[in-house]
């Protein structure tokens, strides 16, 4: 029913009569209410709750004079800090910061549905006194198929400074993005940035008293076509870092990035499978010595590789 490498200390119940007629997962609830119900349901279901000897169903109703044996399991998001032996594309390390070029699939944070596998996961791993800086150092994220620049505080120091040099907009983030259509030679979007009405996975320009400010502004680069449609390479700085920010500022002026499957439309999804999105440039002032700060990476290869397919030159 188990894997015996999986065992945990069992707690074994002994069901009375006033347990019968009720449902087990009812009954569990009642006598376990340290552990949630659905989080009972979830062990039933898994096997890692026995009746009488027998796997346990969910639905089973009780007579009052069972045997009942949980084998309480870690919940995944109970393995969300653990380091995790991972490659990291480092392209700058000292005492105070890190500065990694983070590729798209890889997500930074965890949150439901991505408990391991993160990048926290592996910086962790790469320099466990990171466990002692909020976050493990990480100041800001970026989405999961968007790839580039990364700063990481290595100490609580600088980890207080980058927030602020945040807070302060005074950190420089430049991203090149692959949009359908061709915008204006430059421009900028000041809207705020609140959860969709409708759909809560996806972010929108809001007027809600809960958007936040958001400001974001674009150069076009130069344009080009993919199977006829134009498309064009935009060069856009942050000055604030609102989920999704690009992705949907761009949207609202009617210029959705090339493959983004969640503010694009579907038709167009199928010609690169994430938004084209990177982070290329970096720009602070290094929390330990004052010193101004920049980095920079190539494009991605698969973003390249897309560009390529549009005409475009990559950008030096």
């Amino acid at each position: 029913m188990r894997d015996e490498a999986e065992a945990a200390a069992p707690i074994e119940l002994r069901l009375g009569t006033e347990a019968g007629g009720d449902r087990l997962d009812k009954v569990l609830s009642k006598l376990l209410p340290q552990y949630s119900r659905s989080r009972l349901q979830q062990w039933i279901e898994s096997g890692h709750v026995s009746l009488d000897g027998q796997p346990a169903r969910t639905k089973t109703t009780v007579l009052g004079d069972e045997t009942v044996i949980v084998y309480p399991q870690p919940a995944a998001e109970d393995q969300a800090f653990k380091p995790e032996a991972m490659a990291l594309h480092i392209v700058h390390e000292d005492d105070a910061i890190l500065v990694l070029d983070k590729p798209a699939g890889l997500v930074v944070h965890p949150a439901a549905g991505n408990w391991s596998g993160t990048l926290l996961n592996g910086l962790l791993h790469h320099l466990p006194s990171l466990a002692g800086v909020p976050r493990a150092g990480i100041v800001h994220r970026l989405d999961k198929e968007t790839s580039g620049l990364m700063v990481v505080a290595k100490t609580l120091e600088a980890h207080t400074d980058l927030v602020r040099q945040l807070q302060a907009r005074s950190v420089k983030r430049e991203y090149l993005a692959l949009v359908w259509g061709t915008p204006v030679a430059r421009g900028k979007v000041e809207a705020a940035i609140g959860r969709h009405a409708r759909d809560r996975l996806k972010m929108a320009v809001s007027e809600s008293p809960s958007a936040k400010p958001a400001l974001t502004h674009f150069e076009r680069v130069t344009t080009g076509a993919l199977d006829g449609r134009a498309v064009s390479l935009l060069r856009c700085h942050l000055e604030t870092g609102r989920t999704h920010q690009i992705r949907v500022h761009m949207q609202s002026l009617g210029f959705s990035l090339v493959g983004d499957p969640l503010y694009g439309k579907a038709h167009l999804a199928p010609y690169f499978p994430r938004q084209a999105l990177q982070a290329c440039r970096l720009g602070l002032v290094h929390p330990q010595t004052g010193a101004a700060c920049e980095w920079s990476v190539p494009l991605a290869a698969d973003f390249a590789e897309l560009l390529a397919r549009a005409g475009i030159p990559a950008p030096a």
